[in-house]
């Protein structure tokens, strides 16, 4: 890395208290407990509908999942404000939440991608959340409205304490015609846009480097020659003093999972943000693959 940066750590950053507290709770008190974050989507529900709980019908029902994450000591469980209401109160303080406040169905094309809002960061106060996540469609038609929004949950968040987790998603189809939403360009570009918007932690996926869409990226993306931890460590810096978690995405191999880990973990990543591939499994299964992760992390 570049001798002008390192990964952002809590005590370097110039925070609100009430950012900081939560932010040392969710990252010293909870989870590895090591300054780095594990957490537990369980927002595919609406995201992408019932048929994610498939492989496993159990994680259909919201217990399994607040269970999942209570025995396995996730950092947090992120979910809408439906899920909290409704299931928190039997997992109240053993399970931070990390409440989404935007969200979609992917009923319509992707190509005019926008997450409305489904609830406030003042939900998240009353709920006794410590962040907000917010999804964010960098390359969209409507990424002037999608900024405009941000920038009023990113207002509330400063008034309220609260962090502000930002899932910085490459969609549309110009993003399609410059290398694909997963291309090293677009991951880099939507870490950045999510540090200048002001994000406390950004969720992006892998970038994938493939040789065919890596052509098609502008200059000098479709001339760079990278292994993944090197591409990876620039979407870091991109970032600056706005943490990363990296996205598990859909299910993969235990293997190639774990590789995953350890390749963000070196890039410099602060956390993971695994779903589908933890609890697409029965929970014997899904603690045990959560141990193998958090054992890799406490290393790093």
């Amino acid at each position: 890395m570049s001798d002008y940066y390192s990964p952002p750590r809590l005590a370097d950053l110039d925070l609100a208290l009430g950012k900081r507290v939560r932010l040392h709770r969710l990252l010293y008190e909870h989870g590895p407990g090591n300054g780095k974050l594990l957490i537990l989507p369980i927002d595919q529900g609406m995201e992408h509908g019932p048929l994610n709980f498939f492989p496993n019908p159990d994680s259909k029902h919201p217990n399994y999942m607040y269970e999942l994450a209570r025995r396995g000591g996730y950092s947090a469980i992120a979910l809408h404000y439906g899920l909290a209401s409704k299931y928190l109160r039997d997992y109240a303080g053993d399970v931070p939440l990390l409440l989404k406040i935007n969200g979609k169905t992917n009923i319509p094309s992707d190509d005019d991608a926008f997450s409305a809002m489904t609830g406030t960061v003042e939900d998240a106060v009353r709920l006794g959340a410590d962040a907000v996540g917010y999804t964010l469609y960098l390359g969209s038609p409507r990424q002037d409205e999608d900024f405009m929004q941000l920038t009023e949950v990113r207002t509330e968040c400063e008034r309220f304490g609260m962090p502000l987790v930002v899932w910085s998603y490459p969609r549309g189809s110009a993003i399609k015609d410059k290398g694909g939403r997963d291309s090293f360009y677009a991951v880099d570009y939507a870490a950045r846009v999510a540090m200048e918007l002001g994000a406390d932690i950004v969720k992006v996926n892998f970038p994938k480097l493939d040789p065919a869409a890596g052509a098609a990226c502008p200059k000098p993306y479709d001339q760079l020659q990278l292994d993944e931890v090197e591409a990876f460590r620039q979407v870091v810096e991109s970032a600056g003093r706005t943490m990363v978690l990296v996205s598990g995405g859909s299910k993969i191999s235990d293997e190639d999972l774990l590789s995953k880990v350890r390749m963000s973990l070196e890039g410099g990543a602060t956390g993971l943000i695994f779903g589908r591939n933890m609890w697409q499994r029965p929970l014997d299964e899904a603690l045990a693959l959560t141990a193998q992760v958090k054992d890799i992390m406490a290393q790093h």
